[in-house]
C-alpha cells in the first residue's frame, strides 16, 4: 500500500467530510475512494470516520490522526518540488537521504542550513529509511544519507555520530501517561510499534527492551502512529506533541539511537558541507548529542538477522 497517497485520500476526505465531493477533488470515482479510506483503516487498525446516510465524520482517533496526515503529506510535496527544481536546474544537485520521522522542522533546518553554507548547490533530499539509503548509496542514486546505526551495508564511510535518546509515545488515556518518566519494565503486556526498515535499530532496542524487563505482546512496523493514538500500542521516538498522545522519559534513558551521516568511497566536498551542517543540525533542532563511544568508520556487508516471525 502507497501509504502517503492513502493518507492523502484521508485528508482530502476529512476537508471534505463528504466522500463524493473527495472523489471530485482527487479526481476519481467515490467507491474505490471508499475502498482505500478502508484499506488504510484496517492498516493503522482504527475507525477514521463515522459514516452515515446523512452526513460523514471524523471519529476521536481520525481527529488525532488528521495533523500528523497532513503534515507527512505536505512534507513530501515540499520534497519532491525541491527535488524537480534540483534535476532540472543548473549547477550540482547533492542527492541526500534522511529518516522520515526526523520531523518536518528538522529536515526544514538542514534544507536552509545547507543552503546557506553553499549556495552553489541544490539539496534534492529523499525521506527513506536507512536500509533503502544503504541501497541507494550503494546504486549511486544516493549521494550522502542521514542514517540510524547499526546498517549493514558494504563499504560506506560515516561522519560523527550522535546519539538520540527516545522516549515513550502513549495515549493520554495510559495510566503511565500521568507519571514523570516511566521505566521499561513499566511497559510490560503492551504492544510495540517500530519504524520499518531499520532491521540493525530494531534488533538494539528490542534487546535493550528484554535487557530491561519490557517483552512487547506483539511487535507491529508502521510508519504512523495511528496504532498508539488508537491505544492499542505504544512507540518509542523523539517528542512529540498530537492530540490525545503523551510523550514520557524513559526512566535512566536506556535506549541509545546512533545516528550519522553515510557516503560511499570519499566524501565529495559538497557532502562534507552537508555532513557538518547535520551535525549543527540535529544537535540543536532534535536534541542529538555526541556519542562517546569509538568512531564509527566503515562496515562490511553481513546477513540480515530479522526479529519478526
Amino acid at each position: 500500500m502507497d501509504l502517503v497517497k492513502h493518507l492523502r485520500y484521508f485528508t482530502v476526505v476529512a476537508e471534505e467530510l463528504h466522500f463524493g465531493n473527495a472523489a471530485v477533488r482527487l479526481g476519481m470515482a467515490q467507491p474505490p475512494l471508499s475502498q482505500r479510506i478502508r484499506r488504510l483503516e484496517e492498516e493503522l487498525g482504527v475507525r477514521l470516520f463515522d459514516r452515515s446516510n446523512r452526513r460523514v465524520r471524523l471519529t476521536a482517533a481520525g481527529q488525532a490522526l488528521l495533523p500528523e496526515a497532513q503534515e507527512i503529506v505536505a512534507r513530501v510535496e515540499r520534497l519532491r518540488a525541491l527535488a524537480e527544481r534540483g534535476e532540472g536546474g543548473e549547477g550540482e544537485v547533492l542527492r541526500v537521504g534522511v529518516p522520515p520521522d526526523l520531523g518536518s522542522a528538522v529536515i526544514a533546518a538542514l534544507i536552509d542550513g545547507f543552503r546557506e553554507a553553499d549556495r552553489g548547490v541544490r539539496l534534492a533530499p529523499a525521506e527513506m529509511w536507512s536500509t533503502d539509503q544503504a541501497a541507494g548509496l550503494a546504486a549511486g542514486t544516493l549521494d550522502v544519507g542521514v542514517v540510524r546505526h547499526p546498517v549493514a551495508a558494504a563499504d560506506l564511510s560515516f561522519g560523527p555520530v550522535l546519539v538520540q535518546r527516545p522516549g515513550v509515545v502513549l495515549t493520554e488515556s495510559d495510566p503511565l501517561a500521568e507519571r514523570p518518566s516511566v521505566h521499561l519494565a513499566d511497559l510490560a503486556g503492551r504492544r510495540l510499534v517500530l519504524f520499518p526498515g531499520e532491521p540493525g535499530l530494531q534488533e538494539e532496542t528490542l534487546a535493550e527492551c528484554r535487557r530491561h524487563g519490557f517483552v512487547p505482546e506483539e511487535v507491529h512496523e508502521a510508519q504512523t502512529l495511528g496504532l498508539v493514538i488508537a491505544g492499542t500500542a505504544i512507540a518509542f521516538g523523539p517528542r512529540v506533541e498530537l492530540p490525545g498522545l503523551r510523550w514520557r522519559p524513559l526512566l535512566g534513558e536506556p535506549l541509545a539511537w546512533r545516528v550519522s551521516t553515510a557516503w560511499r568511497g570519499e566524501a565529495g566536498p559538497a557532502a562534507e558541507v552537508f555532513g557538518a551542517v547535520a551535525v549543527r543540525v540535529l544537535k540543536e533542532n532534535a536534541g542529538m548529542t555526541d556519542d562517546g563511544a569509538a568512531p564509527v568508520r566503515r562496515v562490511r556487508a553481513r546477513p540480515a538477522t530479522g526479529f519478526l516471525a
